[in-house]
C-alpha cells in the first residue's frame, strides 16, 4: 500500500498522476490498466479539488490481482454525484457534472463513496492480474469515449455501461431499471440509493459482478456508527428530526420526513421536519404532508418499515414512486415516524429498508434524550429563578449592579446566589453566598438560605444576629456556606448623603471599598464559614460609603479564577482591576470586573461567578 497527501490546488492533479505512474511501474501493473487508473486518479483528485477545495489523500493498494483506490478530501457535506454514464442532471445542472464518477462507473468494477464526519472517500477497484487486458482495450479503446473525428473527450458515449443503474427520475416501471432476474421490484435502483457508503449493485453487461459483501456492511455500519455519533450530540428534538432528514436524503431517498409526538406530554403527532433533494418542492410535499399524516397505529411491528402511499398529487414534488415508514419507538413507548419517498420504484429495495429501520432505531433514543435533557434544563430554569431575587432594586442614594453566571450549560442554580431586599425602618439587606458544591444538594442550601434571612430581617433581627441563627440552621444540612451580609440605611442628604454599611463576612472573599480616589481598602474583616460549628457569635463591621464610594463583592469564583497556576486574586489582583474603576458607575464597574475575570483565564469558568456593585449617589 501507497498513500499521498496532495495540496488542494491546481499541482494535486499532476502530482497524483505522477505518484500513480510510479507505484504501478514498481508492482509491474500492465500499461493498459496503469493508463485507466491514472486517468480515474486524475479525474477523482481533479474533482476533489474543485468541489471541496480541502487537501487530498490518495491511497493505492495491490491486493492480490486487484488495484483498490481511494481519494479522499476534507468536505463531508457535498453530495457525489451518482447518475449513470453520460446523463446529464436535470434541470440546470451542468450535463458534465460528476465526469469523473461516470469514468469510475465505466471502467472500474467496483466503486463506491464513503462518507464520515471529517470527509467522503470515493474508491473503486480494478483488476490487475498481468497480461488481463484493460477495460478500454476489451471495449475497443478510446475508453468509451466519442471517437468521432474532432469530438472533444469531455464525455461518454450513451452505450457505457453504468454502475448506478437507476432509472432516471421521470423512467417508467419496466424502462431502464427494470427488476433484474430476481423479479424484484426496484432492486438495480438500489446502486443509487446506497452508492454513497458501499459499492454499488450489479452492472447491466454478460458476467455481471456482485460487489463484496463486506464492502457493502463496513459501509452501512460506517454510516449507522457516524449517524449514531451526530445525534447523540443534539439537545433538541426538532434538531434530530432535521439531522435525520439530512442524513437519508439524498444518500437513500429522494425526500424525508418526521413527525414527532409526546404521549407523556399528551403532546399529538405533529409534522416535524421535511427534507427533499429539490428545494423548491419542500413546501408542496409538506403541505401534502401535512394533510394526510402518517397512520401506523399500534398493529405496526414496533420498529418495522411498512409500505405507506406515496402522498397526494406528487406531480409538484417528483413523479410518483415507492415509499416507507417507520414507528419511532423506544422503551416500548411511540416518539415519532420517519418516511422516506424515492421517485421512480415500485418499492423500496429490502436493503434500504433494514438500514432505514436500524436508523430509525437510533433516531427514536436521539429524540428521548433530547427531550428528556429539555426536561431538565426546564427544571433547572424553574429552580434558578425560584432561588434568585425578581425584580430590580431601587435603593435610595445607592446604585446597584449584580452580574450572576452560572458555571455550565443548563447548570443548576446552586452554588452562587445573591438576594436584595428592603428591610424594616427604610433599612435595605443584602446577601452574596457561595454554598461548597453544586448540583441540587447546593440549591437545597440555597433554598434555605434566601428564606431565612429574609424572615429574620422582617423580624427585626441584627446583621450579626441574623447570621447566628442562619449558622445553625446550615449546619444540619451537612453543607457549608460562605457568605457576605450587610445593610444599608441611606444617609439623609442634609448630612452629606451617602450610606451607612454594616457588614459580616463569613468565610467569603473580603468585599472591598474604592474611594473617590481610587484607594482601595478591606471592607469587613474575615469571620468562620457558616455551618462548620453551631456556637459562633459572629460581629460586624460598619462603613460609610461617602458619595461616589463603590462597594464590591465577588464570589471565590471570581478571586480564584486560574490561569495556570496563578489565580485572578494572586498579588491582589482584583483590587488592582477595582482600583481601576475611576469614573465609572456601578453597572461599569460591574461588567469592567467581568471582563478582566474572563480575559485572565482560558477556556469556560470552572465555577460560578456573581458579584454585587454598590455605589453611593452623590447628595441630591
Amino acid at each position: 500500500m501507497v498513500r499521498a497527501p496532495l495540496p488542494g490546488n491546481a499541482r494535486a492533479p499532476s502530482a497524483a498522476r505522477e505518484f500513480v505512474r510510479t507505484a504501478l511501474g514498481d508492482w509491474g501493473v500492465p500499461a493498459g490498466t496503469a493508463d485507466d487508473v491514472t486517468l480515474l486518479v486524475s479525474e477523482l483528485v481533479t474533482n476533489a479539488v474543485v468541489h471541496a477545495g480541502t487537501a487530498v489523500r490518495l491511497e493505492c493498494r495491490h491486493e492480490g490481482g486487484t488495484l483498490a483506490v481511494e481519494v479522499s478530501d476534507r468536505h463531508p457535506t457535498r453530495a457525489v454525484e451518482t447518475r449513470g454514464a453520460g446523463e446529464a442532471a436535470e434541470g440546470t445542472r451542468d450535463a458534465h457534472q460528476g465526469h469523473g464518477l461516470r469514468l469510475v462507473a465505466a471502467l472500474a468494477e467496483e466503486w463506491g463513496v464513503t462518507y464520515r464526519r471529517d470527509g467522503k472517500t470515493v474508491w473503486f477497484r480494478l483488476p490487475a492480474a498481468p497480461g488481463e487486458p484493460s477495460r478500454s482495450e476489451r471495449h475497443g479503446g478510446g475508453l468509451f469515449r466519442s471517437e468521432s473525428p474532432g469530438s472533444e473527450p469531455s464525455g461518454l458515449s450513451a452505450a457505457a455501461p453504468t454502475a448506478v443503474p437507476a432509472p432516471p427520475e421521470h423512467d417508467e416501471p419496466g424502462g431502464h431499471g427494470e427488476p433484474g432476474e430476481s423479479g424484484k421490484p426496484g432492486e438495480q435502483a438500489l446502486g443509487s440509493l446506497t452508492g454513497s457508503l458501499a459499492p454499488t449493485g450489479r452492472r447491466p453487461e454478460t458476467g455481471t459482478h456482485r460487489p463484496d459483501p463486506d464492502w457493502i456492511n463496513h459501509g452501512i455500519l460506517s454510516f449507522l456508527a457516524e449517524a449514531s455519533d451526530l445525534l447523540a450530540g443534539q439537545t433538541d428534538e426538532d434538531r434530530v428530526a432535521s439531522l435525520a432528514c439530512q442524513l437519508l436524503v439524498p444518500r437513500f431517498a429522494d425526500w424525508c420526513a418526521v413527525w414527532l409526538a409526546d404521549p407523556d406530554a399528551g403532546t399529538p403527532l405533529r409534522l416535524s421536519r421535511v427534507w427533499h433533494t429539490q428545494e423548491e418542492r419542500m413546501d408542496e410535499l409538506r403541505g401534502e404532508l401535512t394533510r394526510t399524516p402518517p397512520q401506523l397505529n399500534g398493529r405496526t411491528p414496533p420498529g418495522r418499515a411498512v409500505p405507506w402511499t406515496w402522498p397526494g398529487q406528487a406531480s409538484a414534488y417528483g413523479p410518483g414512486g415507492a415509499a416507507v415508514g417507520c414507528r419511532l419507538v423506544v422503551g416500548g413507548r411511540t416518539v415519532g415516524t420517519l418516511v422516506i419517498g424515492r421517485a421512480g420504484l415500485l418499492r423500496i429495495p429490502g436493503e434500504v429498508v433494514g438500514i432505514v429501520e436500524d436508523f430509525a432505531r437510533r433516531v427514536a433514543q436521539a429524540v428521548l434524550s433530547a427531550r428528556r435533557y429539555t426536561r431538565q434544563a426546564t427544571i433547572s430554569r424553574v429552580l434558578q429563578r425560584g432561588l434568585l431575587p425578581s425584580g430590580d432594586v431601587a435603593v435610595p442614594g445607592v446604585e446597584t449592579a449584580v452580574v450572576y453566571e452560572p458555571a455550565g450549560e443548563g447548570s443548576w442554580a446552586g452554588g452562587d446566589f445573591y438576594d436584595f431586599y428592603e428591610g424594616t425602618d427604610g433599612r435595605w439587606r443584602f446577601a452574596l453566598g457561595d454554598v461548597c458544591g453544586n448540583g441540587p444538594e447546593a440549591a437545597v442550601v440555597t433554598g434555605l438560605a434566601r428564606p431565612v434571612l429574609r424572615l429574620l430581617a422582617r423580624e427585626g433581627h441584627s446583621v450579626p444576629e441574623v447570621m447566628d441563627r442562619l449558622n445553625r440552621e446550615v449546619g444540619e444540612q451537612t453543607r457549608f456556606l460562605s457568605m457576605v451580609y450587610g445593610e444599608l440605611v441611606p444617609r439623609p442628604p442634609s448630612e452629606g448623603g451617602g450610606s451607612h454599611c454594616t457588614l459580616v463576612c463569613a468565610g467569603h472573599p473580603l468585599p472591598l471599598v474604592r474611594d473617590t480616589s481610587g484607594k482601595v481598602r478591606a471592607a469587613a474583616e474575615p469571620q468562620l464559614l457558616l455551618g462548620v460549628e453551631e456556637d459562633v457569635s459572629y460581629g460586624s463591621q460598619t462603613v460609610l460609603l461617602e458619595p461616589g464610594e463603590t462597594l464590591l463583592c465577588v464570589t471565590d469564583g471570581v478571586t480564584e479564577r486560574r490561569s495556570g497556576r496563578r489565580q485572578f486574586d494572586d498579588e491582589d489582583g482584583l483590587a488592582a482591576v477595582f482600583a481601576d474603576c475611576g469614573g465609572l458607575d456601578a453597572a461599569q464597574t460591574a461588567e469592567k470586573v467581568r471582563r478582566a475575570v474572563h480575559s485572565f483565564g482560558d477556556g469556560a469558568a470552572a465555577d460560578d461567578l456573581a458579584l454585587l456593585v454598590l455605589q453611593a449617589r452623590p447628595a441630591g
